[in-house]
């Protein structure tokens, strides 16, 4: 039997948006890595041993935040990215939001070329089964990613339907608790 532990799933938080760069290079703004900062001396990181983050630089600048202070070294792993949204690339606020509607609405199409709900959620479940089960040290496990991909693992755990519904917070730095080895959560988010 699985010795109880927890993963820590935590979405980054607010990014330098730059239409003329990749979606993947953003990293965090000032607001978001303090947000981070403040969150690396939360009681609840204190038991984390293992930090995994998706290779996007605004999730390996959040886990490189909490792994300095916690004395770890983060480790990249591309399957905890976000939808793959390169089809379309960088959308204006308001194209992104009627997208991101889409995407929760029809989990099975790829909408405009879109990675589907569906398909990301079963790529998001299997990468943090698989770290979970191969990951060696006895402690909680953090993991820095982002938001669909979040909303869709908290769907599973909770044995919900995919809808937008679920979505963290606006603005992101948030997190959910996910309790091993029953992989239970919490039904809400919380702010880091």
């Amino acid at each position: 039997m699985t010795a109880p532990r927890r993963i820590i799933f935590v979405t980054h938080a607010e990014v330098e948006i730059d239409p003329h760069r990749p979606v993947q290079d953003w990293p965090l703004n000032a607001l978001g890595r303090e947000r981070h900062e403040t969150f690396s001396h939360h009681d609840i990181l204190q038991g984390v041993t293992a930090i995994y983050s998706s290779d996007e630089r605004k999730a390996r600048d959040g886990a490189e935040i909490h792994a300095a202070h916690l004395g770890l070294v983060p480790r990249v792993l591309t399957m905890l990215g976000e939808n793959d949204r390169s089809a379309t690339g960088y959308l204006p606020q308001p194209e992104f939001e009627d997208m991101a509607n889409t995407f929760f609405a029809n989990p099975d199409c790829q909408v405009r070329g879109w990675e589907s709900a569906r398909a990301a959620q079963a790529r998001i479940i299997s990468a943090v089964r698989t770290l979970a089960e191969l990951e060696t040290s006895q402690g909680d496990i953090l993991i820095v990613s982002h938001g669909a991909v979040g909303t869709l693992l908290r769907c599973a755990c909770l044995g919900r339907a995919i809808s937008r519904s679920e979505d963290q917070p606006a603005g992101g730095g948030n997190y959910f608790v996910i309790q091993l080895p029953d992989w239970m959560t919490h039904p809400e988010w919380r702010t880091i």
